[in-house]
Formats: structure tokens, sequence, C-alpha cells
């Protein structure tokens, strides 16, 4: 917005752009200090900073995702926690909205700009607050050797039909030996899957048992 537009608007529309922009200014501000506090050399600093997370939010989903991969095992972890508490946060009930944002930013990180390490970690956490919106991402994994299982748990742990029909359509596409994988997915799901046999019917040693005649 220009200053002649910003001369010309009523006073409530500049209210309004002075609140974004403050809330915008509150939000970098938060994520800036959970970030500092996360990396610091102090344990005790980072603990509290991963376990206070929550209420950071969405706007904190990315800058953390990078830390992840810090060098230090230590960073890294307290990243890695501050994310999982900002997800279940987000998913408490009543919270469509910051779920909804949440969400948002977790599902961008399954792309492969991100490491494997990042994407399965995120995955999980989607297990637990994905929606419709993250099926598809999650269900292109499939395709994908290292995260293939995790992304078919996950499928699987999502409560609507558009999981289902992801996993029925990853059956076609999937090579033999991961085939039984999604089929018992499904059987999980309560759908039939004919032509597979069942993973637990499956001897994992050689045995003399015949079935009885």
């Amino acid at each position: 917005m220009s200053l002649q537009d910003l001369k010309k608007a009523p006073l409530t529309s500049l209210a309004g752009v002075v609140m974004v922009a403050n809330t915008d200014a509150a939000e970098l501000k938060a994520v800036d200090e959970l970030i500092g506090r996360i990396t610091d050399k102090s344990a005790e600093t980072r603990t509290q900073a991963w376990l206070g997370a929550g209420e950071v939010g969405a706007p904190a989903v990315k800058p953390l995702a990078k830390v992840m991969t810090d060098k230090d095992l230590e960073v890294a972890r307290a990243a890695k926690r501050a994310l999982w508490k900002i997800a279940r946060h987000a998913g408490r009930p009543g919270a469509r909205t910051e779920k909804t944002a949440v969400v948002a930013e977790l599902t961008g990180l399954l792309s492969d700009d991100h490491p494997v390490s990042v994407r399965r970690e995120v995955l999980w956490m989607l297990s637990e607050i994905g929606t419709w919106r993250s099926v598809k991402p999650i269900a292109a994994l499939l395709e994908h050797k290292e995260l293939r299982e995790d992304a078919r748990m996950v499928l699987q742990r999502l409560p609507n039909k558009r999981a289902i029909r992801a996993l029925k359509a990853g059956l076609k596409a999937a090579p033999r030996g991961f085939k039984l994988n999604i089929a018992q997915s499904l059987r999980q799901r309560g759908e039939k899957v004919r032509g597979l046999a069942c993973v637990k019917l499956v001897p994992t040693k050689k045995t003399n048992v015949r079935p009885l005649e």
C-alpha cells in the first residue's frame, strides 16, 4: 500500500493494516527467540525452549525443520522435540485454524528439497494431525524406496476415505514385494484384498506343519 493509498484509506482499513503488521512482527520475534534458545549451548535453555514451543505454531515449522539437521545432535534433537510439541499442540480440540496452518507447513516439508530424516519425522507427525489435504503428498512417497513404508503406515492411520483410495492406487503401482505390505494396510482399514496372502499368515521360518485336510 502506497503513501497516497494510506491517506485515502478509511481509518478502519488502516487499523487492520497496523494490526496485521504487528501480528507478523510478533510472530517473527517469537520464532527468532525460539530458534535462538533451541540452538543455545545450555541444555537447560534448550529443554525449556522445546517444552514451550507449542504456542509458537506454524511460523516456526520450517525454521525448526532446518535446525533438525544441525551438526550438534543435541540441538537437532531439541528442534525435533519442539516440532513435535507444535504438531501436538495444534492437534488439540478446538484448534481447527491453528491445526490447518501447521498441517500445511508440515505437508510442505515432504518435498524432495528436504532430507529423508526430516521427511520421515514429518510423516509421523502428520499421522497424528494430518487431514485429507495431506493424503496426496503422503501417497506420492509410496514410490520412495526409503520412505514408502512410513508413508504406507501413515495412510493406514489417517481416518479418511481418501487415504484408503490412495492405498488402493498404491497397491496397483507397487512392486510385488511391497504389494503385500499395502494389502495388509488395506485389511487393517477393513478392506478386502484378494490374490495376495496376508503377511501374518506367511511363515517366517521353515516348518513341517501342514494344513489339515
